[in-house]
């Protein structure tokens, strides 16, 4: 039996924290060839998360801790969606259909939210990340992080 416990919880944000990236996730699958991908991903305010896409996969966001805010977008960057999902709030999960472009914000430390999607898993191509955002470890990065706490429907960066 795989628990999702505060153990790891606490285990999982104190990687998260120490990383650069401010992120780590634990896998519950077995291998990356499984056909259901399930994990959880811990999340610390500041990560960055490029907006992408699964073309032909759908994902499911469920809150285990903590608050993540979760925006879809069109083809050209406009926000068409902004969910918050919060532990002691009133949505915990998510589900994006195949192709749609979403990215992620931590609003809480210790943000734990655990992801199921279909397998194999595929790194991301580049072309399925968003054009108009900047990649990962770019400067600009971190203002775009910060733009999407405030970012509405309809906005674009």
């Amino acid at each position: 039996m795989k628990l999702i416990d505060r153990d790891l919880v606490v285990h999982l944000h104190a990687q998260a924290a120490a990383s650069p990236r401010l992120r780590t996730h634990h896998n519950l699958h077995a291998s990356h060839a499984d056909p259901i991908q399930r994990m959880c991903m811990a999340m610390e305010p500041g990560t960055y998360v490029r907006p992408h896409r699964h073309p032909h996969k759908w994902e499911l966001l469920l809150i285990v801790s903590g608050e993540l805010l979760v925006l879809t977008f069109d083809d050209t960057g406009t926000v068409l969606t902004r969910t918050l999902l919060s532990a002691g709030g009133y949505t915990y999960g998510v589900e994006n259909p195949a192709g749609t472009w979403h990215a992620v914000v931590t609003l809480a430390p210790a943000t734990v939210v655990f992801e199921v999607k279909q397998g194999p898993y595929l790194p991301t191509a580049e072309q399925d990340f968003a054009s108009w955002a900047p990649p990962e470890g770019d400067p600009r990065a971190a203002g775009f992080e910060r733009w999407y706490r405030s970012a509405q429907p309809g906005d674009r960066r």
